[in-house]
């Protein structure tokens, strides 16, 4: 799973605001010919950047060029169960990124239109958002 190699900070603000408004960068597709978009924001766990990079990887077996786009930055803190209120801030569980409506998620290329379509239709459903399917205008 993703994660970044070192911290400033092991504990971070979990940037709950940043939800709002659409993205600005990472909106256009970059790299392959067809991507992953996000229709709505939401926070993406690197679980879910795993489950759907596989689940692409396994639909195309193995062929062509997937780029991931999105990368889990913040540290997401939990505390155990039954903990009374208090005590200070959670042990960090897992990491996480916000994405903002129009964000390219993953990108693809070296495969045929219809495998790719199908491969990212498949990733759609391991993120906790709305998703669409877009192609760049030339190949």
């Amino acid at each position: 799973m993703l994660e970044p190699k070192k911290q400033k900070h092991r504990k971070h603000h979990r940037r709950r605001g940043a939800f709002k408004g659409v993205a600005q960068k990472g909106n256009q597709i970059a790299f392959g010919f067809i991507g992953l978009k996000a229709l709505s924001s939401g926070e993406l766990t690197a679980r879910q950047i795993e489950a759907a990079r596989r689940a692409m990887t396994r639909s195309v077996m193995r062929g062509g060029k997937i780029w991931v786009r999105v990368f889990p930055h913040t540290p997401v803190t939990k505390k155990a169960a039954e903990v009374p209120m208090g005590s200070g801030k959670g042990a960090p569980e897992y990491f996480a990124t916000v994405v903002k409506a129009g964000a390219i998620l993953f990108e693809m290329d070296g495969i045929e239109e219809k495998s790719a379509r199908e491969a990212l239709r498949l990733a759609g459903y391991k993120v906790p958002f709305k998703t669409k399917v877009v192609t760049r205008l030339i190949r």
